[in-house]
């Protein structure tokens, strides 16, 4: 029986294999993964973005990093390095020698395969001679003469030679090493156990736990779990939460405190500039002593966002550690609302919790819109826009243009704006129509229905409604008005211009006075009845008179007259012979088909919910299947020290109670078109609610939308217990007994046969 023997690589050649492997597997994958992408395409990216987001802080800070980074240059130089490595190698390999070689005793005999026993005895007699070792020859050579002829010659080690591949029968299996032989060699046997114990008892354990140790710090949205635990705290103390406490919570966060976030730094100056920036602000609750808003670490975190809410201009020694802060508040107040969806969900559920109101999670939703453009709660929108101060907001807010939002400025006319922007210029007024037209604005439809039912659009007690919202993504400069007028025919314009002309009220005359004129005098013409024809009566002193009354006469007859003539059809129609009415035959089968075209018509009705409910099933699978990039829309935004993506909140909401419907869904990846699905369960009681579809942006002001959502709640169907498809007619029971009794009856008279 073979055995197993092990051989370590004397020789170094198969170590070079090993390591050959091994430098490949570590060069290719880190190519593909961390050589830095064409920085030409990030650069036209960034040209292609310059006209429009050319001022904005996170563009220029973008710029500057791109020129000044070496990071790519390193990784450049260290994987070609390492590509140098593995191409050395495998030249190195490509050159070593095979040592192993299969046994051929031909080969050794220096004969063609196939030859005959007479050759191969003539050959090995004239070698032998040639080598024996009593002639001087090499003892080796002969010992392989003799073994290759056995081979050839003696049946069993030929057939060795041909299972085997040795003429002696299966050898031992030999297992080579690909590691030099002085790893094992006992001289340094504890120089190798010294570096295995230190790599894998040592470097390898505190790696790990390292890792282990830090990422359970985190959530899954990589906030610190300490920071989710302090926000739910306060959201359940404070389920009514105005901005300013919602300022002091979000900044209490432990990212900005040094003990648990090494990137928060608390500088010397700290204690010279923070005091200043305080005194510049004014009352920040600075004397709170409620932990942990006290702390100095939360203290500069507040006076850092407030100063950039505040759009105030702060040192360079501190400027770095107010856009650390700024750069972590939208991901902050997003787990913040997540947080009170979480206090609202086990509110519900358990009942006897106190849920965040509506007001508290709105304004994070406010603040997030506040942080990324920099401007307080009570600004314009308008100060979103480049080159807008407010000392120009004057000029906007005017009784003339009465312009207050983004909207406002969008819907007036290209006239009625340059002249009301003049004071911009035109490169300026020709930059902030660039920046406007760039603004998202959304087309927002809501369908709602009741999945997996019957009957999906009627709504009953407690069961699960589905709001598909379908959001449709345009820019601002599509909405622009158009100047060009349609254009309107000759006749429609000649009558509107004579019915302007009299409508039209002067100037001195009271407006109010016309309109309750107008308004008397249609009462008077709806309650006028109609007027007797009367005789004209020839005085000469009263032709004018009788020429109005003929006037106003004429228009009222002539109405009776069409009244009269609709009437007298409609008796007509009536008063149709019996003999043209249908028979009752006819009228059967014209019953007959209308209840065949209802039936067609309930069929396809049902055929196309089927097909809409295998449409959304197919949907929901898809996106659960493949992964939506959420890189959407670069935010315009003159103060967020970092790109930022459009993203959006939608939820539907109880304004009137002030409570949440349904939790706000994230939409991360909009960029033309998005189809989400809100889900709730119906109210438990019947009636008619007024709920409200609301779509808010993470990231501008003024934008958001509220759609009004009316349900109206069934009772509930009440269980069937015999089902339709459970009912058997009795005529097939009665034909199923008469079966059973048949055969009852036949295998008895089968068996009195065979007795």
């Amino acid at each position: 029986m073979a055995g197993q023997q092990f051989q370590y690589d004397d020789s170094g050649n198969t170590f070079f294999y090993f390591l050959t492997s091994f430098v490949g597997l570590i060069v290719i994958p880190a190519t593909y993964y961390l050589w830095p992408r064409d920085q030409n395409a990030e650069q036209l990216r960034l040209k292609s973005l310059r006209r429009v987001h050319g001022r904005c802080l996170w563009y220029r800070l973008r710029l500057m990093k791109s020129q000044q980074s070496i990071v790519p240059t390193l990784k450049k130089a260290a994987l070609l390095f390492g590509w140098a490595v593995f191409l050395l190698l495998a030249y190195k390999v490509s050159k070593l020698d095979r040592e192993y070689q299969e046994y051929n005793p031909y080969e050794v005999l220096n004969l063609e395969a196939g030859a005959s026993v007479a050759e191969i005895k003539k050959q090995y007699r004239v070698l032998s001679l040639k080598h024996h070792p009593d002639k001087g020859g090499d003892e080796a050579t002969f010992m392989k003469l003799a073994k290759a002829y056995s081979a050839l010659t003696n049946e069993e080690s030929r057939r060795n030679w041909e299972t085997y591949g040795n003429p002696d029968g299966p050898r031992v299996t030999s297992f080579g090493i690909a590691l030099p032989a002085w790893i094992v060699d006992q001289k340094n046997s504890m120089l190798v156990l010294l570096v295995y114990g230190l790599a894998f008892m040592v470097i390898l354990p505190v790696v790990v736990g390292t890792w282990w140790y830090r990422s359970i710090r985190y959530s899954g949205d990589q906030i610190l779990i300490n920071t989710t635990q302090l926000f739910m705290h306060f959201m359940y103390k404070t389920p009514t939460m105005n901005m300013k406490r919602l300022g002091m919570v979000l900044t209490a966060a432990f990212e900005f405190d040094p003990r648990s976030n090494k990137e928060a730094i608390i500088r010397p100056t700290d204690n010279i500039e923070v005091p200043q920036l305080i005194r510049e602000l004014g009352n920040i609750n600075v004397k709170k002593k409620e932990p942990p808003f006290c702390y100095p670490y939360s203290l500069k975190a507040r006076v850092l966002l407030l100063t950039h809410l505040a759009r105030m201009e702060v040192s360079e020694n501190i400027e770095e550690d107010q856009r650390f802060v700024i750069k972590k508040c939208p991901a902050l107040l997003q787990e913040m609302i997540n947080v009170g969806c979480q206090l609202t969900m086990m509110a519900t559920s358990r009942g006897g919790l106190r849920a965040p109101r509506l007001t508290s999670i709105e304004n994070c939703m406010k603040l997030s819109q506040m942080v990324v453009q920099g401007l307080q709660e009570a600004k314009s929108p308008l100060l979103q826009l480049p080159h807008f101060e407010e000392e120009h907001l004057r000029y906007c807010i005017s009784k003339k243009y009465k312009v207050r939002t983004l909207q406002d400025l969008v819907s007036l006319k290209d006239s009625d704006r340059r002249n009301m922007l003049r004071f911009l210029g035109e490169e300026k007024y020709d930059e902030v129509m660039a920046v406007l037209g760039s603004f998202p604005y959304l087309h927002m439809e809501s369908k709602l229905q009741v999945l997996d039912d019957e009957d999906s659009h009627n709504i009953t007690a407690g069961s699960i409604v589905t709001v598909t919202v379908t959001l449709t993504r345009k820019r601002m400069s599509e909405m622009f008005e158009k100047e060009e007028t349609p254009q309107v025919p000759a006749e429609e314009a000649n009558t509107e211009e004579q019915g302007d002309a009299k409508n039209k009220v002067k100037v001195w005359q009271n407006k109010n006075k016309g309109a309750k004129k107008s308004a008397k005098s249609k009462k008077k013409k709806l309650t006028k009845k109609k007027p007797v024809t009367q005789p004209s009566v020839q005085v000469k002193g009263d032709k004018t008179k009788q020429a109005n009354g003929n006037v106003a006469g004429n228009e009222v007859v002539a109405a009776s007259k069409e009244e009269e003539d609709e009437l007298s059809d409609k008796g007509s129609e009536s008063d149709e012979p019996e003999g043209n009415k249908d028979s009752p035959s006819e009228r059967d089968e014209e019953s007959d088909k209308q209840s065949d075209t209802e039936g067609d018509e309930i069929a396809g009705d049902d055929e196309e919910e089927w097909e809409a409910l295998q449409q959304s099933i197919q949907r929901r699978e898809r996106a659960l299947l493949e992964t939506k990039s959420k890189i959407t829309h670069p935010v315009y935004s003159l103060y967020f020290p970092e790109e930022k993506q459009e993203w959006w909140w939608l939820y539907i909401a109880d304004r009137k109670e002030q409570t949440l419907v349904s939790m706000p869904n994230h939409v991360c990846t909009l960029r033309d078109t998005e189809e989400v699905e809100l889900k709730f369960p119906a109210p438990s009681k019947t009636g008619n609610y007024q709920y409200s579809v609301i779509l808010r942006s993470d990231s501008y002001m003024g934008l958001d939308q509220i759609k009004p959502l009316k349900l109206e709640v069934h009772e509930a169907k009440a269980i069937m217990d015999n089902h339709p498809q459970w009912d058997i007619p009795e005529t097939e029971e009665e034909e199923d007994d008469q079966e059973d009794s048949d055969g009852i009856e036949e295998s008895e008279e089968d068996d009195e046969d065979n007795d």
